[in-house]
């Protein structure tokens, strides 16, 4: 991260929220994966209102994802991100360099989100396993008889996230979506000496060009990990 971006990010912050309890800057420009459209994330603590709310803007020929939050904004987002297993307010916070920190909450919240982050998802109920195993095994049941080009590729992509999403909470790891889904898959791979971000990535592009087979055998391998495929005796009760 260049000193420039973290001084323009604070200064952002100083003027536009001069009564900020605490600030953190997140994202890619922080972890080092920043690309020539990466934005700054920033990451406001409130003591109350205008909190909570998000807000798109420019700034100094950055782009800007503001999320101004209060304590029990962020304690909302982040239980709801345990539920998904996706803990996208713990990284913003958790791997961020802090910006402004005026009551001690800053690195608080940042220590307690790394907590979060080193513990891990919680594990998955024999019932949410059951059910992703059965919609991973519908989904590649659905590629092995599709005729059209265009839906094959539809369905891999769907299949990608969901046996992405498959292989990680069934291990205990966290998930994500779009591009950190895929970099939790590599992290995966980096901590058990695998290789199953690129063959999906690999088994996509196979689609793609017409060819199945490494696709569904990767998908296969996934599921032979968490008691192979379900479809026959699956049930789930409705409502009520």
């Amino acid at each position: 991260m260049t000193p420039a971006a973290f001084g323009i990010a604070r200064q952002l912050v100083l003027d536009r929220f001069p009564d900020t309890r605490a600030a953190w800057l997140g994202g890619s420009v922080v972890i080092g994966t920043a690309t020539a459209t990466s934005d700054l994330d920033i990451t406001v603590l409130l003591a109350g209102p205008p909190a909570p709310y998000r807000e798109s803007l420019r700034h100094k020929g950055w782009p800007v994802e503001l999320f101004v939050q209060s304590e029990n904004s962020i304690a909302h987002f982040r239980a709801a991100d345990q539920a998904a297993r996706r803990p996208a307010t713990a990284r913003l916070i958790g791997r961020s360099r802090i910006l402004l920190d005026a009551d001690g909450s800053g690195e608080r919240l940042r220590e307690d989100c790394v907590r979060e982050l080193s513990a891990g998802p919680k594990a998955l109920s024999d019932k949410e396993l059951q059910a992703m195993r059965y919609g991973v095994t519908d989904l590649l049941d659905d590629l092995a008889g599709a005729q059209d080009v265009n839906e094959r590729l539809a369905i891999a992509v769907t299949l990608w996230q969901a046996t992405s999403h498959l292989l990680l909470t069934a291990a205990g790891h966290w998930s994500g979506g779009g591009k950190w889904l895929h970099r939790e898959v590599a992290h995966f791979d980096e901590l058990g000496g695998t290789t199953f971000a690129s063959a999906l990535a690999d088994g996509m592009r196979a689609v793609a060009l017409g060819e199945i087979r490494s696709m569904v055998d990767i998908v296969t391998a996934v599921l032979d990990r968490v008691g192979g495929r379900l479809f026959e005796g699956y049930r789930a009760n409705g409502p009520g």
